[in-house]
């Protein structure tokens, strides 16, 4: 098991990647070989620290490799979760700036607005649709710090699952007037669809994936909090953006959402 000094030195390595714009060797192949999934975790953990502690605020978790491909690829039984920040929150129809970023690709969500506590273990996504307030659409920029978008499990869980920006829409509706199994997306770049997808990809209904979280952070004495915005996983696959892209991702019954990219 890694120590706590050597958890605080590759977090400091990673948050360093990010501040700095810049690529850096996975954990694995430069400062842990054997580095575990837990031991992953307590490094996103210590990041979360070092980002309050600068008094950054969290938005909420968001969920990774909700899709049966993406899990067969990286062979997983169950996805992973990460944290968005406030300093991450890009305005619906705003820029983003190629300078402030990596490598950034771009895929489409439906994000989550919980009404009350979700406590694990045990839920379902029933009654995680039973405690949303609302849901909406969204456009993720993930952004690995690791070259070449190239890492194993646990070097993507201590890099916070690549998050970097997120484009909330202004469309918030009751998850009561859909089947978010069926809702479909599609993510455009200069007017040409380039993905498309539907709830489905995300674990069956993204529900699923809000009550896998809820479990997974019962594991360590947490729970999904009333008044988090978490984006519940992929419904489309992700896209490298570019200088002068404009990205629009369009969502049955719950409108658009929009962003253009700078240098």
């Amino acid at each position: 098991m890694v120590n706590a000094t050597a958890i605080k030195e590759i977090a400091n390595y990673l948050v360093a990647g990010e501040v700095e714009k810049r690529e850096v060797k996975k954990v694995t192949a430069h400062l842990k070989p054997d580095l575990t999934v837990e031991e992953g975790y307590r490094i996103q953990e210590e990041i979360v620290t070092m980002k309050l502690a600068e008094g950054r605020k969290i938005v909420g978790p968001k969920m990774g490799l909700t899709s049966q491909a993406k899990m067969q690829q990286m062979n997983v039984d169950e996805p992973i979760y990460g944290y968005v920040f406030d300093y991450m929150l890009i305005d619906n129809g705003g820029k983003v700036s190629l300078s402030d970023l990596i490598h950034p690709k771009v895929e489409a969500e439906i994000a989550f607005i919980i009404g009350e506590d979700i406590e694990g273990p045990g839920v379902t996504g029933a009654q995680v649709l039973a405690k949303t307030e609302s849901v909406l659409p969204a456009l993720e920029i993930i952004d690995s710090r690791y070259e070449n978008f190239n890492f194993t499990l646990p070097d993507v869980v201590a890099d916070n699952a690549s998050t970097s920006r997120v484009v909330f829409g202004t469309t918030v509706k009751s998850p009561e007037q859909f089947e978010l199994d069926v809702v479909g997306a599609t993510l455009s770049i200069n007017g040409e669809i380039k993905e498309l997808g539907a709830g489905a990809a995300v674990l069956g209904h993204p529900a699923n994936a809000i009550a896998m979280l809820a479990n997974m952070l019962a594991r360590k004495g947490d729970k999904v909090r009333k008044g988090d915005v978490i984006l519940s996983g992929a419904l489309t696959g992700a896209v490298l953006l570019e200088k002068d892209d404009v990205v629009v991702g369009k969502f049955d019954g719950l409108g658009e959402v929009s962003f253009t990219v700078t240098d």
